[in-house]
């Protein structure tokens, strides 16, 4: 078990009871009386992630009032829209493993891995009606047009390499942040926190969802399969250009970023891919990347300034601090 698993898996002691709440709900929540479709969720439950999402409605719920039925459908909510698009992910990427075991399109198929994740995507959207809260039901929408607006827009920029890092924010900030920031506004409406706590705690999730995102970038580059649960050098193969690639191509001279550029755009062997690592390890890349880390970490525990010291609070430090210093 990683650290940041460590780490959830002590705050889950602080949540314990609302913990099994959402567990329950969630569980409910993706029952049918297809026997295909219970077989399909059972696999993905037996090989749950670190549950990141639900973890950050709940504490944001507590940080901020006391849970109610509202915050342990919001919880399920989150988690199903998550899982939802990991199995359209890995369709789309053609990606073989999900936390080191066969991903759902390898066991059975593309078809019936899209219609899984239809079904969880309807399945949210009846989450959505027990909620009966207009501010919620919008920021939802919202999300849903970030995550897919996300994923598009990584694909258009990936076919034409030209990911500038303005444009790489606003992609992961789509892409990964806006599930995190979600999570955490959904916990504060779910209790009727105030309009400031619910914009500082969604602020809080946008900042930790992009810091989240770099350490993966981080991972991709320097990182070990049996710590990240996924193929290292992936995105580079898969056609996006993570973080510290965008620096790297900004920094070297035009001829040396034709080169790389060439080679990532024609799937580079692993040896090339090496090299070109090698290179981001020396040309300030890396720490360059680290610094941004840094700084988004630094803005999201700003935006808890709002919040008295707390359990909570330092709970959803711990998550950062923990996400900070996650081993490569």
């Amino acid at each position: 078990m990683n650290s940041l698993n460590n780490a959830i898996y002590n705050i889950s002691t602080l949540i314990n009871d609302d913990f099994k709440q959402f567990e329950e709900t969630y569980s409910k929540s993706l029952n049918s009386n297809v026997k295909l479709i219970n077989k399909v969720i059972n696999y993905i439950s037996k090989k749950k992630g670190k549950q990141l999402r639900p973890t950050l409605t709940l504490l944001c719920a507590r940080i901020s009032g006391t849970p109610t039925s509202n915050t342990y459908y919001a919880a399920a909510l989150v988690e199903i829209l998550h899982v939802a698009t990991l199995i359209h992910d890995d369709v789309v990427d053609e990606a073989d493993l999900r936390r080191k075991w066969p991903s759902i399109n390898r066991i059975w198929k593309n078809k019936i891995a899209i219609l899984v994740g239809d079904y969880m995507f309807s399945k949210a959207l009846s989450n959505m009606i027990h909620l009966r809260n207009f501010d919620a039901l919008e920021l939802l929408s919202t999300t849903a047009e970030r995550l897919s607006q996300g994923e598009i827009l990584q694909i258009e920029k990936a076919l034409k390499k030209d990911m500038t890092e303005e444009i790489y924010y606003e992609m992961i900030g789509d892409k990964t942040a806006s599930l995190f920031s979600s999570a955490c506004k959904l916990g504060a409406i779910s209790v009727n926190a105030t309009p400031e706590q619910q914009e500082a705690l969604f602020k809080f999730g946008e900042y930790m969802g992009i810091a989240f995102q770099i350490k993966d970038d981080l991972f991709d580059v320097i990182g070990k399969l049996d710590e990240v649960g996924k193929p290292i050098g992936f995105d580079v193969k898969k056609n996006m250009l993570t973080l510290p690639f965008i620096h790297l191509l900004r920094e070297i001279e035009e001829k040396n970023k034709k080169s790389i550029l060439r080679k990532i755009k024609h799937h580079a062997k692993k040896n090339e891919l090496d090299k070109i690592k090698s290179i981001i390890n020396t040309s300030g890349s890396l720490n360059y990347s680290k610094e941004q880390l840094n700084n988004f970490t630094n803005k999201a525990k700003d935006s808890l300034d709002l919040f008295n010291e707390s359990p909570e609070k330092l709970a959803l430090i711990e998550l950062l601090n923990f996400n900070l210093n996650r081993k490569y």
